[in-house]
């Protein structure tokens, strides 16, 4: 067996997609895991008016209450992101952000997009000579060169830390840094320098970044500019995987189950493409979440007994 624990589905992603998935799996009598937390969810902070059978309801209220419904079925959650995910065999291998390691059969991917701009000077001008918003396609281009990451949550963390491997000297900007205790350790004992409490104000350069100015004044001397917010996005997701983008290049493409075209893999919400409405994202989750649970038990009915020992992992 795994050295880990071992779950049928694990879902990336605490929205209504991912909390719908985790009630119709967990009431397949999946072993269900579900990461994410839900303040990161855009329905957190709505209010809803356009939701069936719903009417003046505060997304909070809605994810609260479906917390408790997962929670209610089985399910299991941990209010951290994931950090990293390697397929090994038939299995799904996950690292959270303080440390935890899960193996899983299936995997639900409803981490929604983010809106990953941040709207300043250089931004749009610079993109890709040295603006890059994926660690994971674009790190290895910046070896031995002094780059920068701005974000505050886990996707940004994780990859300074990534970057930490490569670059010459990796900078990582926020307001605050929003991560699990274990997560912030780490980042300072792999010598990222973190600049907290600023702003990213511009980012300089003619052909190429050469520069990051902050709103505490100073400029930071780097050729590459990071923009890593919120969760693991699309294209990190897409990259380590190997799942196919639709045509935007912004949305993990899905067929009409939910499926992606890895083998146990799934997508609901948001990050399946448009339109973006709770509605649709609750659906997918549904469709998502029975599609996975059905999966993992054919997986499990398929193997002779003994058969999970023989899996490198």
């Amino acid at each position: 067996m795994p050295d880990h624990p071992l779950y049928d589905v694990v879902i990336l992603g605490c929205g209504p997609a991912g909390l719908q998935a985790a009630i119709h799996a967990a009431r397949k009598k999946a072993s269900v895991l579900l990461l994410g937390r839900m303040d990161k969810s855009s329905l957190y902070w709505a209010h809803v008016e356009n939701l069936c059978c719903q009417f003046k309801v505060t997304g909070e209220e809605m994810l609260r209450i479906g917390r408790e419904q997962a929670l209610g079925f089985g399910a299991e959650i941990v209010g951290e992101d994931a950090l990293r995910i390697e397929q090994k065999g038939r299995f799904f291998e996950l690292s959270t952000e303080s440390g935890q390691a899960v193996v899983a059969r299936t995997l639900v991917i409803a981490t929604g997009t983010t809106r990953n701009k941040l709207g300043i000077p250089g931004e749009k001008e610079l993109l890709g000579r040295g603006v890059s918003y994926c660690v994971e396609c674009d790190g290895g281009f910046f070896r031995n060169e002094d780059v920068a990451v701005i974000g505050g949550h886990s996707a940004a963390a994780g990859g300074a830390l990534t970057l930490t491997h490569t670059a010459k000297s990796v900078h990582l900007v926020c307001e605050k840094l929003d991560v699990a205790e274990a997560l912030r350790a780490q980042i300072l004992e792999r010598g990222v320098i973190l600049h907290e409490g600023v702003k990213p104000l511009e980012i300089t350069g003619e052909n190429a970044v050469d520069g990051l100015s902050l709103s505490d004044g100073s400029r930071l001397a780097v050729a590459g500019v990071f923009i890593e917010l919120g969760a693991k996005g699309v294209l990190e997701l897409a990259a380590t995987l190997g799942l196919n983008l639709d045509e935007s290049m912004k949305y993990v493409d899905t067929d009409k189950r939910m499926r992606t075209n890895v083998p146990g893999v799934f997508a609901a919400g948001d990050i399946a493409g448009p339109p973006l409405q709770i509605a649709k994202a609750i659906g997918e989750g549904c469709v998502a979440g029975l599609e996975a649970a059905t999966y993992a038990k054919k997986i499990k009915e398929a193997q002779e007994p003994g058969d999970e020992e023989e899996d490198d992992l």
